[in-house]
Order: structure tokens, then C-alpha cells, then sequence
């Protein structure tokens, strides 16, 4: 099964088991691979704009990570996870880490192996 068929069986909220065996969390977002994306261009803000324009310039998209994996995400796609076992509280999981999905997400990667939300 390919990659973004594997995506596509996956909704929000449900859990994420690593290769340990162990929950980590519960899906948050799932972004499918969209094999144009390999460029990542940082918001700039100018400074004499509006308020509202400062604000939408700075908001944080996803996925929060440097821009070479951010690239490397939105490329093959990927999940967020929610979890409280990292400090800022989500992972991201490329679709090449996903074992199976049935009633939960299984990875074929240990949590220690996936990025973590900046």
C-alpha cells in the first residue's frame, strides 16, 4: 500500500503506538504529500502594515520544525501527534514511519526517533 493510501485511512484523534509497543499520543492533523512541495519560504512582515497583517505574517504553520524537514514532511506527508512526553506537547510522523493502521496508528520507528513540534 502506498504511502498516501496509508494517510488516507488515518482520522484525527486517533492514538499512535510506537515501535515499542507503547501509546504516545493521539493524531492531531493529517497532511498528505503533495510531491511539489520543496521549498520553504519564511513569512516576512513589513513594518508598516496593519495589525492584523502583522499577526498573520508571524503565525506559526505547520508543520513547526527547521525548514529542511518541514520541506522533507510536506513532500511525502505526514501526522501530527499530540502527546505529553515531549515538552512541547506534539511529534510529527513522516508516512514512510507508519507500520499499519487499524484502530490505531503503529509505527515502525521508537517516539525517540520523531521530531518534535519547535
Amino acid at each position: 500500500m502506498s504511502e498516501q493510501q496509508v494517510l488516507s485511512r488515518v482520522t484525527t484523534g486517533m492514538p499512535v503506538v510506537d515501535a515499542a509497543g507503547t501509546e504516545i499520543g493521539t493524531v492531531d492533523l493529517v497532511q498528505r504529500g503533495d510531491p511539489n512541495a520543496v521549498t520553504v519560504q519564511a513569512p516576512t512582515a513589513d513594518p508598516g502594515s496593519s495589525l492584523d497583517e502583522l499577526i498573520e505574517a508571524t503565525a506559526v504553520e505547520e508543520p513547526d520544525v527547521p525548514a529542511d524537514l518541514a520541506a522533507r514532511l510536506r513532500h511525502a506527508g505526514y501526522l501530527k501527534v499530540s502527546t505529553d512526553r515531549v515538552r512541547t506537547g506534539a511529534v510529527y510522523v513522516l508516512a514512510d514511519q507508519i507500520a499499519t493502521v487499524t484502530d490505531a496508528v503503529r509505527l515502525d520507528v521508537p517516539l525517540a526517533q520523531l521530531p518534535a513540534e519547535e
